[in-house]
């Protein structure tokens, strides 16, 4: 115990280890990965199990808002208990989804499973302020941007490996790995994080009761959750339904391609631990808007590509998506370094929030994304996408100005 005070005692004074930073980061990377695995495959996983692109879309929904609910549900016990504690046993009830994953013999299963993956997946909001609360405030941003850097770099090159995998061995197999990871990484931190203290003794039922009082409280917190909400729905619809559009005319892609647009994306996330030290400096707020005009600019450019040949579309796909995935996680780092200095107590509390705010927006998008691709075609993405992403900036601007929510 004495070795685990001194540890954060040293992180107080001159910042966290890299080894622990390291364990930070590749831990919640591989936690939120199980979120967008199935992305990729959705084309031959569809046809593999005999489900149509309407039905399996809601693989991904699923996920998405059992990762909402579960953040709601579960992230604020991160206040109440030994964050080590919750973190390894979510990482055995993920890894235990994610082979039920693979050995779905139909969609009915699957569906369930991607449930339980977003529920158990929230370890990762766990992690995010386990490293908040263990940094330094003069640290906290870049510490924060660094974490989010293996979070979000969870999420893009997810999508890069399980195309790949799925092209060459199959849907199955890519979530029999991802079950095996997850083992290992609980296994890790069992061993490797440091115990936590609880700052709340709070009963659950009054745990939950204090998420409303503190969104009522806190405009800056309720702005931040709208704001990024709104931009995860051009996010989300992006990505749901690129698969299934680079699967068809006139590109003719397996998932393998569309996977490896999880490289643009991933350029992208490298950005956060700058964007936190920018908002270390020259405060979150600047950050939020650079980051919101940055996706909606992206986001609009995709309406060019019906002038353009295949090759050049794809050069403006891969543009775009770096652009718009450097918005969006500059947005979120601001975002969360916002919040994390409203109430230190309550920092589980309100990154659940925050992340509610930001996973149901990514579920609409899934929904909305396949609905719309459905019916009208690739343009109407785009332009859900983009319409997103200027409503996210109008709620930065105007929040900023009037004090309005």
């Amino acid at each position: 115990m004495s070795s685990i005070q001194s540890t954060i005692g040293a992180t107080a004074r001159d910042g966290l280890p890299a080894s622990l930073v390291l364990l930070l980061a590749s831990s919640a990377g591989l936690a939120v990965a199980a979120l967008c695995y199935s992305q990729p495959m959705l084309g031959v996983l569809g046809a593999d199990i005999g489900a149509s692109t309407r039905v399996v879309g809601f693989v991904p929904t699923l996920t998405q808002l059992g990762y909402a609910f579960g953040i709601l549900l579960l992230a604020p016990l991160g206040d109440r208990f030994d964050r080590r504690r919750i973190i390894v046993a979510k990482a055995a009830v993920l890894s235990a989804a994610l082979l039920a994953a693979g050995a779905a013999p139909g969609i009915g299963l699957l569906l369930a499973a991607s449930l339980v993956i977003g529920l158990a997946a929230t370890m990762t909001q766990d992690i995010v302020p386990a490293a908040a609360t263990l940094a330094s405030e003069s640290h906290r941003g870049k510490v924060v941007g660094t974490v989010m850097t293996g979070l979000l770099l969870g999420i893009l090159l997810s999508r890069v490996l399980s195309g790949l995998v799925a092209e060459q061995f199959g849907w199955r197999t890519m979530f029999l790995l991802a079950a095996a990871s997850l083992a290992l990484t609980g296994a890790v931190a069992w061993r490797g994080l440091p115990r936590f203290r609880p700052t709340t003794h709070l009963r659950y039922g009054a745990l939950l009761a204090s998420l409303a009082t503190l969104w009522r409280r806190h405009g800056a917190l309720r702005r931040a959750a709208l704001s990024q909400g709104l931009m995860s729905i051009g996010f989300s619809a992006f990505w749901s339904t690129l698969a299934v559009m680079l699967h068809g005319a006139p590109f003719h892609l397996g998932s393998g391609a569309a996977g490896a647009f999880g490289l643009a994306g991933a350029v992208g996330a490298f950005a956060a631990p700058l964007a936190g030290r920018l908002a270390d400096r020259k405060g979150p707020e600047l950050v939020t808007r650079l980051g919101a005009t940055l996706a909606v600019i992206s986001f609009a450019a995709m309406a060019f590509a019906p002038m353009l040949d295949v090759h050049a579309q794809l050069i403006l796909l891969v543009a775009s998506a770096i652009g718009f995935d450097l918005g969006f996680q500059g947005m979120l780092i601001a975002h969360q370094t916002i919040i994390y200095g409203i109430e230190p107590n309550a920092r589980s509390r309100l990154n659940a929030l925050l992340f509610a705010g930001m996973f149901i927006g990514m579920a609409a998008g899934s929904a909305l994304g396949a609905l719309v691709f459905a019916q009208w075609g690739w343009m109407a993405v785009v332009v859900v996408a983009t319409g997103a992403a200027v409503s996210s900036l109008v709620v930065r601007t105007m929040a900023s100005a009037h004090d309005v929510l």
